[in-house]
């Protein structure tokens, strides 16, 4: 290790503490502050935004970049993610990052009482005022990187897949759907309806099993907690990781599923390579990478026939009632019911793709400056529309349903749909290497899963990128016929529909090369 690559290493050391310290106040904002805290918070936030900006733009950084040497594979990724990350820093100016986070903590706090009073008019000058600066940043990064405006957003949040990849798969997607989709309803139509789960579900009582079941798929409670939220989110650092979720009383799948869902994140966070912590090359490979990880533990594996099995005699024993309610096959009927439906988060697997096809056409709009801010809601509506044939009666259902956009989160909605499509192949890929991974999760025993994701999903790191992690871990890069084919086993009875596309290995513009989520 040379002198100047060694240097680099502590100061990329310093500034993912100080990211550190801004997760745990983005985390405590969600989670535990006053609403009188978030003017001094956005300016906390604000201020550890361009603490980090300037480290990565100092002039000594710079000069160390340039004489950097590095030798084997995880040091020689750890040196093109920094080089990439000042990169992206250096189109920037620090006044922009800190003006950027500071609008966006103030809308998205707005937000929150927009979102209950559904009045998108009170939040909308503070959403303008958070595009124009973005569209500011994603204009300045286009310049440098040669992207398009859109795609250096979505390269922040997944390096290596643009608009120009994800747009042929959505659209192969949308085709899916048109079949998949009144057939599954159909089916669906047919069965006896489910039997209900009946309440009152106590919400400690809730609390107390979300927790275990975490424990029980792997996450360790000594280095992490469970809070509540508005929003059900992961944040935190690999070793103080922080999930939430929130609870109602007459349901008791909205706070639980939530709870496996992050947890899937958080045993991400909790698996990277311990040697590489405070590195680049010790992150997250994506987010992409990261909502793989969420949904092959949430979807993939819990909400499977197989573990049901398991989780359906565990709310017996803690709520009681009619036992037959907590039969696998009536929990299959109520938790993956196909609804065409208003809130993402809510959604099917089958429809929950035409929720981010919908956000994914609207954000490249506002980006590109081709739709007003103002234009949003109605825009947003006739969508929804076009896509499953419904428009939300308000726009608490509608254009304010998530934090993304009012939090500045411009590019991150691929991911989520890409992560689906990732979890399914993966999963297939665990079923063919692990003998007996369904009969372990029929007992509640996901150690053999979490284990095959340990190597070869966490442990990697940052050092792959999104297709080549996949190419490593499953022999090819992202199929999406494996999420179709687990779609029609799970919800068609294993009926043929029309396949959608591959998603190519590199796509235009972008090469396959090592660098930052």
């Amino acid at each position: 290790m040379n002198a100047a690559y060694a240097r680099l290493k502590t100061r990329f050391a310093r500034i993912a503490t100080l990211g550190e310290a801004s997760a745990i106040l983005n985390w405590d904002a969600a989670a535990k502050m006053p609403p009188g805290g978030a003017a001094s918070r956005g300016e906390q936030l604000a201020t550890l935004a361009g603490l980090m900006h300037e480290m990565l733009l100092s002039p000594e950084m710079a000069a160390d970049l340039a004489a950097a040497e590095a030798e084997g594979a995880w040091d020689a990724a750890n040196l093109a993610l920094m080089r990439r990350a000042h990169a992206r820093a250096a189109c920037l100016p620090t006044t922009l990052v800190e003006a950027a986070t500071e609008a966006a903590h103030a809308c998205e706090v707005t937000w929150r009482e927009a979102r209950r009073t559904a009045d998108f008019a009170r939040v909308r000058p503070l959403l303008e005022k958070v595009v124009a600066l973005t569209r500011e940043q994603a204009a300045r990064l286009s310049d440098a990187l040669g992207l398009s405006p859109y795609d250096a957003l979505m390269d922040g949040y997944q390096r290596g897949i643009g608009a120009a990849d994800v747009a042929p798969i959505f659209a192969e997607y949308e085709r899916f759907l048109a079949h998949a989709l009144p057939a599954a309803e159909a089916r669906q139509a047919a069965l006896p309806p489910p039997l209900p789960l009946e309440g009152p579900f106590p919400i400690e009582t809730q609390r107390m099993l979300a927790q275990a079941m975490a424990a029980r798929l792997g996450l360790d409670f000594s280095h992490a907690r469970l809070d509540e939220s508005a929003h059900p989110f992961c944040g935190g650092t690999p070793e103080d990781v922080r999930i939430t979720t929130r609870y109602r009383e007459d349901d008791l799948a909205q706070a639980l599923l939530g709870v496996l869902h992050e947890t899937g994140h958080a045993l991400y966070e909790r698996g990277l390579p311990a040697a590489w912590r405070r590195q680049p090359v010790g992150e997250a490979a994506g987010m992409a990478v990261h909502e793989s990880q969420s949904l092959i533990i949430e979807m993939q594996a819990c909400r499977g026939d197989h573990f049901l099995r398991f989780l359906g005699g565990e709310l017996q024993r803690a709520f009681g009632g009619n036992p037959a309610a907590y039969a696998p096959e009536n929990l299959a009927q109520l938790w993956r019911r196909v609804e065409r439906g208003f809130i993402r988060v809510d959604a099917d697997e089958i429809t929950y793709p035409a929720h981010i096809i919908l956000r994914f056409r609207l954000e490249q709009a506002l980006i590109a400056g081709e739709l007003r801010v103002a234009d949003l809601p109605s825009a947003w509506n006739e969508g929804m529309q076009a896509l499953l044939g419904i428009t939300p009666p308000d726009d608490a259902q509608g254009v304010l349903q998530d934090i993304h956009w009012y939090s500045g989160a411009f590019g991150y909605f691929p991911s989520y749909t890409l992560g689906a499509m990732a979890a399914a192949q993966l999963m297939r890929a665990a079923r063919a290497a692990i003998p007996g991974l369904d009969e372990a999760l029929s007992r509640g025993d996901a150690a053999p899963l979490v284990g095959w994701l340990r190597s070869h999903v966490h442990e990697q790191g940052a050092r792959l990128g999104f297709q080549e992690l996949l190419v490593a871990a499953t022999g090819k890069p992202l199929d999406p016929r494996d999420f179709e084919a687990h779609l029609t086993e799970r919800y068609l009875g294993g009926s043929r529909v029309e396949p959608p596309a591959m998603l190519p290995a590199a796509g235009p513009g972008h090469a396959a090369a090592p660098a930052g989520p």
